[in-house]
């Protein structure tokens, strides 16, 4: 089975099966069926093959972004820009998409990046509340109910040809403290690398863009391609 074959397959078999605190909607783009064509052409792309990667964690799908497209950190316009994926989403850009695509240009653009590093999330599934995103920690009664498929969906990761000494976590407050918390309990990783998130330096950093960029370069070549 190749990388590609096994996420796919992973995507596929999401299901939350939890009752959500009132007013909280479950995003779940894999039910869609164009979304499962754009993954399939995306996947097939980049990992046709079974090498490892090393998992890099967000926090959990955005409505602009893998919220939408499936593929983390990758909203519709990256996906036909940066990955050759001609795709009829709506064309608007995500800021946490823009960086991790300049970074990974940075980087040595999609191929060269997509042979060493998998993008998914702490929580593969996203949420939102009145129209706007919401993370899996925002609400304590939201972090309790999804913690068991947390829990066996870092596990299901893992399976699919992943490095385990090493993890990159984006975020480094409280989807960090959360995912440290998780480790030092189940021993997923060796190690975790904090690093900040992409919306955070897009939103308040913007103006030392490239020295965040930079950052990220150091940590994740450090690592052999």
């Amino acid at each position: 089975m190749t990388f590609a074959s096994a996420v796919l397959s992973f995507y596929q078999s999401l299901e939350l099966k939890v009752r959500l605190p009132k007013g909280v909607d479950l995003l779940n783009p894999y039910q869609h069926e164009p979304v499962k064509t754009y993954c399939k052409q995306f996947y097939n792309s980049y990992y046709q093959d079974s090498n490892p990667r090393t998992l890099i964690l967000g926090i959990n799908p955005g409505r602009l972004g893998a919220g939408l497209t499936g593929i983390g950190f990758t909203d519709p316009v990256q996906l036909t820009n940066a990955c050759g994926i001609e795709n009829s989403l709506p064309q608007k850009a995500e800021l946490s998409s823009t960086f991790v695509y300049k970074m990974i240009d940075h980087y040595g653009g999609p191929t060269t990046f997509y042979q060493n590093f998998f993008l998914s999330a702490v929580c593969p599934l996203g949420f939102a509340q009145g129209g706007k995103n919401l993370n899996y920690y925002d609400l304590p009664a939201l972090q309790q109910a999804v913690e068991p498929f947390i829990i066996e969906s870092l596990k299901a990761q893992l399976k699919l040809g992943i490095n385990a000494t090493i993890c990159f976590c984006l975020g480094e407050g409280k989807n960090f403290a959360y995912l440290k918390a998780l480790n030092d309990k189940y021993g997923f990783f060796t190690n975790i690398i904090a690093l900040p998130h992409p919306r955070f330096v897009m939103q308040y950093k913007r103006k030392q863009l490239n020295d965040y960029i930079d950052l990220y370069l150091h940590h994740l070549r450090q690592l052999p391609k």
